[in-house]
């Protein structure tokens, strides 16, 4: 929009501002249906005359009402760009937004576009986004915070907009468990004395979560996310005791499951890769927890108590047998002479996983993924100097021609059969779209679980495809070789890691920041950060198939032996802690990161609904069941206080106790914030209204005795 100097067409004392809408955007996007926005605008700036001819917009009248309406129509261009389309709800908002802005009352380091375009979560053909200013606040607060209290008055999308962060989290392998809870208000009776089953007792107080779920989720997937225990909904008193339930990462013959849903019988992994029966399972109540962590990165949770089978370097020098020590044992004697003491025993073989059927022969898979063009734009295609590994990947894909087209460069190309008469689909772009690797790229590459969770045989055969096509050995004077690999991708480094650490071996990751780095002889900057994984695998496990590799690695001397030292343990709280007994002679199991222990703490996006309702000791005891790599979000009014007569609103008290406090944020909306009818906001604002006029603050006349706490 450009803007016309003051004493030109428009009258002495006014401004004038003309825009041209681009062609690509047609003017009903713009001005609306039947120009329902631009009466939402003219309403708003009854003082500006607004006049619209072919594609040119202009308005005229007071220099700050024309400069608003020019940053208005401004960002609603910025949203339009973007695919999204603009609503009579979004302009106000951003009228809104603006005048903050103006005014002082905003800081104005968001504008209307950036919160309107702020993409969640998409889920069945709808998308959630914040819709005011506070939301989005609140949302970024919930990225950067690990407690985060979202209070304001009912409408605010303060439970919605937490729920489709903790989707998000989930989806994105941020955490492995969602916990919805709610405190179950007793209107006027005990649960008790409602009538049915214990579940249909609490149900109406879960309902809203429930139903939310539903909206974020493919309402046939959360009955399985909830009988995995992935997705729990329960109410606050049941948590009691629970902490970040004690949920551990235990690994059985069908992958990773809770080992709060493991019971007597059930199979988990042993320290030889086989299966091994569950003996018992013990609740060992609340104790001190510390959090052990190799160095490797790998890192669990167990008790002072708990027993690790450790050597110390003496110990294997003078042959003897590993012994048995308690973690607060080894706490301040991790170190002997600058090296670390106490090394863990590693898987003896592989994991073994059931064989599953697989649509492409893994080692091709693993080529592809390492120097494969998977973009689905063009024929699939492969980039190598090596010949032969681009005889080796059309070995492995009948039906398919790996031709050469310049340089390093080759195309994947269906062999046309005699008869054919239709166009068909190329073979490895079938299989690529049945994997949900079509259209990937270098940063968002992944190992799909069909080969993630399957045979030895297979999980070696993408690693050797991947190693082959993008890794390489690492010779060092005087030391045996160690394998390194390197992908944008933050999800192919985890999907690495878990695949050497499946087959007995230990890696180590570091960042290499885009930023600076060396281009060498690349033209184009890097836009990715670079993931380094350097990789030790068991004597006999072979790493490469492709010759001059292979013979580098073993005229090293090999990968020598992988292992695991402790290098910290370090208080992690006090928790509820379960012990179960395995049928393993040795009594260890496979958990998180392939560690042979006991006790883990799944990672887990919290929400805590209508925590007005929670006393002062119920709050507390929630915060404090805080596990490691966990975010908390805890939403209320503290308008709508249910509790009985003389008790007081946890809610209320916790904002005197923690504002301030380091990694806790408090997010707090208003009826500006409202998303639900227009009305509510205004009723909000009524009431607000009234209770200052009566000398009441939310619901507690000032200077007597509090009548709902």
């Amino acid at each position: 929009m450009t803007q016309t100097p003051t004493g030109h067409s428009p009258a002495q004392g006014q401004a004038r501002a003309q825009f041209t809408v681009p062609a690509q955007h047609p003017m009903v996007s713009v001005l609306g249906s039947g120009d329902s926005l631009l009466r939402v605008i003219e309403k708003a700036f009854p003082a500006a005359d607004i006049h619209v001819r072919g594609n040119e917009i202009s308005a005229t009248g007071a220099a700050a009402d024309v400069a608003l309406v020019q940053r208005l129509f401004d960002e609603m261009m910025l949203v339009l760009r973007t695919g999204q389309p603009m609503t009579e709800d979004a302009v106000e908002r951003s009228i809104a937004m603006l005048r903050a802005s103006e005014n002082g009352t905003s800081d104005g380091q968001e504008t209307p576009a950036e919160v309107l375009t702020q993409n969640i979560l998409s889920s069945r053909g709808r998308t959630i986004r914040p819709k005011t200013l506070n939301q989005k606040r609140y949302v970024d607060a919930i990225d950067k915070h690990t407690i985060v209290f979202g209070i304001g008055p009912a409408g605010t999308g303060k439970t919605y907009l937490a729920m489709a962060k903790a989707v998000q989290a989930l989806q994105s392998k941020q955490v492995n468990r969602i916990i919805l809870t709610r405190p179950a208000v007793e209107a006027g009776e005990r649960l008790g004395f409602l009538p049915g089953t214990l579940y249909e007792k609490i149900d109406p107080y879960l309902r809203p979560l429930y139903d939310a779920l539903h909206d974020m989720l493919d309402p046939d997937s959360i009955p399985r996310l909830m009988a995995a225990g992935t997705i729990e909904v329960a109410p606050l008193a049941y948590m009691r005791g629970r902490a970040q339930p004690v949920f551990m990462n235990v690994l059985t013959p069908d992958g990773w499951r809770p080992i709060g849903d493991l019971q007597v019988g059930d199979l988990v992994i042993g320290s030889n890769g086989e299966p091994t029966p569950v003996l018992g399972v013990y609740p060992q109540g609340e104790k001190d927890i510390y959090r052990v962590t190799a160095q490797d990165g790998s890192w669990t949770l167990a008790c002072g108590e708990h027993l690790w089978t450790v050597r110390a370097r003496d110990d294997k020098r003078r042959d003897k047998p590993w012994r048995v020590l308690e973690t607060q044992e080894m706490i301040g004697n991790l170190r002997a002479a600058h090296a670390r003491r106490y090394e863990l025993p590693m898987l003896t073989a592989p994991v073994s996983f059931p064989e599953r059927e697989v649509p492409m022969d893994p080692y091709a898979l693993g080529l592809l993924l390492g120097d494969g063009c998977l973009t689905g734009s063009t024929t699939p295609s492969f980039a190598t100097e090596d010949r032969e590994l681009a005889g080796a990947l059309e070995a492995a894909l009948p039906g398919v021609a790996v031709r050469h087209k310049s340089g390093p460069d080759y195309v994947l190309n269906r062999i046309k059969s005699s008869g054919d008469v239709v166009t068909l689909e190329n073979p490895v772009t079938r299989v690529l779209r049945e994997l949900d690797l079509l259209r990937t790229r270098s940063h968002s590459k992944f190992v799909p679980d069909e080969y993630l969770y399957n045979s030895a045989e297979v999980r070696l055969g993408v690693l050797q495809g991947l190693l082959d096509s993008d890794g390489g050995p690492v010779t060092q004077r005087d030391r045996t070789c160690r394998v390194q690999y390197s992908t944008a991708s933050l999800l192919l480094r985890d999907d690495i890691i878990a695949l050497v650490q499946s087959l007995g071996g230990v890696a180590y990751t570091r960042r290499r920041p885009a930023e600076g780095r060396d281009q060498g002889t690349a033209p184009a900057a890097h836009r990715y950060d670079s993931h380094v994984v350097d990789i030790r695998l068991p004597e006999g496990i072979e790493p490469f198939r492709l010759a001059r590799k292979r013979d580098k690695y073993h005229a090293a001397g090999g990968g020598g032996r992988p292992m695991r030292f402790i290098d910290s343990i370090e208080p992690a709280g006090r928790e509820e802690t379960v012990c179960i007994q395995v049928a393993a002679e040795d009594s260890l199991y496979v958990t998180q990161d392939y560690l042979l222990t006991h006790n883990t703490l799944n990672d887990a996006f919290i929400i805590l609904d209508e925590a007005q309702n929670t006393s002062p000791e119920q709050m507390k005891m929630f915060l404090t069941r805080l596990g490691f790599d966990s975010k908390i979000v805890i939403t209320g009014d503290v308008t709508q206080v249910d509790l009985p007569n003389g008790t007081k609103s946890g809610l209320r008290q916790v904002q005197d106790i923690l504002e301030g406090l380091d990694d806790v944020h408090f997010s707090r909306l208003s009826s500006q914030d409202v998303v639900r009818h227009k009305l509510v906001g205004r009723i909000v604002d009524a009431y607000e209204k009234y209770d200052t006029e009566n000398g009441t603050e939310n619901g507690t006349h000032k200077g007597g005795r509090n009548k709902r706490k």
